[in-house]
């Protein structure tokens, strides 16, 4: 990620702090004026965003310091853990929404002050809607898992919104308060399963999971068609940490080849590699004719 990108990534993280205490904010007004249990559970997913805000800025700021004696490779994956501790919050918070539910499916109640309320809670809605697409498009084009997450976590609270919102306006049009209740512990279950998809996408980050299929297709192109001079390319691997890619592979030269002329050639392949994938931190391996090829290989476009 460039200094741009890096400064870019901090300052929503920043702002993310005010926001999601502003929108929590909204969100319990809501419920104090109507006494829904279903606003209560959007607001307390909302409660959920705020932790995960601060954790996100601190764990941000900590993933782009540069690399160091004790973290040689850099502190990128410090992002995932951000992401997996937000994970793990969101299961947390659909457990207290079942747990306060639960006790209204016995006496359900009819909502005060409906109107006001929904109102309130639509525009917190609305507002959240903007800024989860800001944080995800931010966090995909810089790879910034952590920005990411939470994107796709107040994102789903959008839609936790939305949920509420239909089924309160039907409790007060058939009357049948019971909707309230039974509505927040559909939204706990939709809670739960986004959660999941948090924690199982930041532990592949940490497992050194491969790129995307279409990035490494990208990646082999570059190859491909910058290693003329050598003779072949195999054991092509990739990992993701944080924002940035590791890339290795072994490239085969002509036993005579010059070291020179081999670095020469590293050159190009790094920086149309990088040109392909930006962020990409990259190792290459010479290795004279004669050597078997294993792993993943490219066919090198030979000059005409």
């Amino acid at each position: 990620m460039s200094d741009n990108g890096d400064l870019t990534v901090r300052k929503l993280a920043m702002w993310g702090i005010p926001l999601s205490l502003g929108v929590m904010g909204l969100k319990m007004v809501a419920w104090w004026v109507t006494g829904s249990v279903a606003l209560l559970s959007d607001g307390l997913e909302s409660s959920v965003n705020v932790v995960a805000a601060f954790i996100a800025f601190f764990v941000i700021r900590y993933a782009q310091k540069p690399a160091d004696h004790d973290h040689p490779f850099g502190h990128h994956k410090a992002e995932y853990l951000s992401a997996v501790t937000e994970g793990v919050l969101i299961v947390v918070a659909a457990l207290l929404i079942v747990n306060e539910a639960v006790g209204y499916l016995a006496e359900p109640r009819m909502l005060d002050a409906p109107v006001l309320g929904l109102a309130i809670n639509f525009a917190a809605g609305v507002i959240n809607a903007i800024w989860a697409r800001l944080l995800i498009r931010t966090g995909r084009r810089h790879r910034s898992a952590a920005l990411t997450a939470d994107g796709q976590h107040i994102m789903s609270d959008v839609v936790t919104s939305v949920g509420v919102l239909v089924g309160l306006l039907l409790a007060l049009a058939t009357g049948y308060a019971i909707f309230d209740p039974v509505l927040a512990i559909l939204v706990a279950v939709n809670i739960l399963y986004q959660g999941w998809r948090v924690i199982s996408q930041s532990i592949g980050g940490l497992m050194d999971q491969a790129v995307e299929p279409h990035e490494e297709e990208a990646i082999k192109q570059a190859i491909a068609t910058h290693a003329a001079g050598s003779i072949g390319v195999h054991d092509l691997k990739t990992r993701r940490a944080g924002t940035v890619t590791f890339i290795d592979f072994h490239m085969v030269v002509p036993g005579g080849m010059s070291v020179r002329q081999a670095h020469d050639i590293c050159d190009r392949l790094e920086d149309a590699i990088r040109a392909a994938h930006e962020g990409a931190t990259i190792a290459i391996h010479v290795e004279p004719e004669g050597e078997k090829a294993h792993g993943i290989r490219v066919k090198v476009v030979k000059e005409a």
